[in-house]
């Protein structure tokens, strides 16, 4: 599967109208939707939710923004699971696992790229994925 998994952050940008970010991440969702599926999950779904008092505002926001919700894998829920447990037995505070490890998981089960500016567990945690983030 080719497409490139959209992160909850670049999302609200555009839809928050971030200040410092929207401009960016609007320029790059424009440039890849072009010839390239946009995704979320479930768990950037959760994410952006916040920026919305209805649903039906959301939803219409995404259908709009052109985004695909694709389910979570097995595979993914499991990759995450690993993630996970290297995080906490590298010292991690968190008792639970963290949405980036459910999204890093998706992306490189998925072999699909991740916009996103939020690089460093990403990078960590799941280093085969191909990242589109701010240089």
């Amino acid at each position: 599967m080719k497409g490139i998994l959209v992160d909850s952050n670049i999302i609200l940008d555009i839809f928050l109208d971030d200040p410092d970010w929207a401009e960016w991440s609007e320029a790059r969702l424009s440039e890849y939707s072009i010839h390239t599926p946009l995704y979320i999950n479930p768990i950037i779904y959760t994410e952006i939710s916040i920026g919305f008092k209805k649903i039906e505002e959301l939803e219409t926001a995404l259908l709009n923004g052109g985004f695909q919700m694709l389910e979570i894998p097995k595979e993914a829920l499991f990759l995450a699971g690993k993630a996970f447990l290297k995080y906490r037995r590298s010292k991690g505070a968190k008792a639970s696992p963290l949405p980036d490890f459910f999204i890093g998981a998706h992306a490189a089960v998925l072999d699909l790229e991740l916009i996103t500016r939020d690089t460093k567990r990403y990078q960590t945690y799941f280093p085969t994925v191909k990242m589109i983030f701010p240089e």
